[in-house]
């Protein structure tokens, strides 16, 4: 029994009972191998991220510094962006439909683009906003509760809500999504962690650690927490970044053994 107790793990998630067993057997636990690593903003506060044909669509945070900016991948050159108004904080991103949707934190606002950042409508949106993704139907948003919810696109309603739990605990600060193959992989604020949630279930499936995937003490200016998810699907590529980051990673899955 001792030794059970001494190699179980726990890591700080900020949920009801405050930690997850990342070794725990009843989940698939992840590290990671960095294959590749691009050139990021590092005055962008990292709100949401979206890959497509080697474009980097993101959305910036803070009021008076949110914009949406359209990138090269490989280059990190800004090829387009639209700034918002100094009252907005910006929150999460998606392309749903061919339309860039733009989330807001309080003003409960969402920005409707075209894929070249041309804005084409502002909407009042009913929720506060921090991360959004969709499921090539329907926008899924978190606002960092235990709440991951799907709207109509065309007018916002509610579909459906989902309460999310690690085991039977209700799992907090839920942040930046994104949906891929059928799951939802979620930045969880202030922690190196990503889950990966299982929609059907409601449930986290797999915990991904990301320590150490940056070191501050290599950089002269101060990096923000872990928030950025992105995924191409034509060649099955993972990129992740954080807030004031000066590196986009491209990284693969190692499960964990222990």
């Amino acid at each position: 029994m001792k030794k059970i107790l001494f190699f179980t793990i726990l890591i700080t998630l900020l949920i009801s009972s405050y930690s997850i067993n990342i070794y725990s057997k009843e989940v698939q636990n992840y590290t990671y191998e960095i294959i590749n690593s691009f050139p990021h903003d590092r005055d962008a506060f990292t709100q949401g991220l979206y890959y497509e044909d080697g474009i980097m669509y993101e959305g910036t945070g803070l009021n008076g510094e949110s914009d949406l900016r359209k990138t090269n991948l490989k280059t990190g050159e800004i090829i387009k962006k639209n700034e918002l108004p100094d009252i907005y904080f910006g929150e999460g991103i998606t392309i749903l439909n061919n339309k860039i949707y733009q989330s807001t934190w309080k003003a409960k606002t969402m920005f409707v683009y075209s894929k070249d950042i041309k804005l084409l409508n502002i909407k009042d949106f009913p929720y506060q906003c921090w991360g959004l993704t969709d499921n090539d139907k329907y926008l899924i948003m978190s606002d960092g509760t235990d709440k991951i919810r799907y709207l109509n696109p065309d007018n916002f309603q509610l579909v459906k809500t989902l309460d999310i739990k690690y085991k039977e605990d209700s799992i907090r600060n839920i942040n930046e999504l994104e949906y891929i193959n059928g799951k939802i992989y979620a930045n969880i604020w202030q922690t190196n962690l990503i889950v990966i949630i299982n929609p059907e279930t409601e449930l986290v499936e797999s915990v991904i650690d990301l320590s150490n995937i940056i070191n501050p003490n290599n950089y002269n200016y101060k990096l923000n927490v872990l928030n950025g998810i992105a995924y191409d699907q034509n060649n099955d590529r993972l990129f992740v970044t954080g807030k004031l980051w000066p590196k986009i990673f491209e990284i693969k899955l190692i499960p964990k053994t222990e």
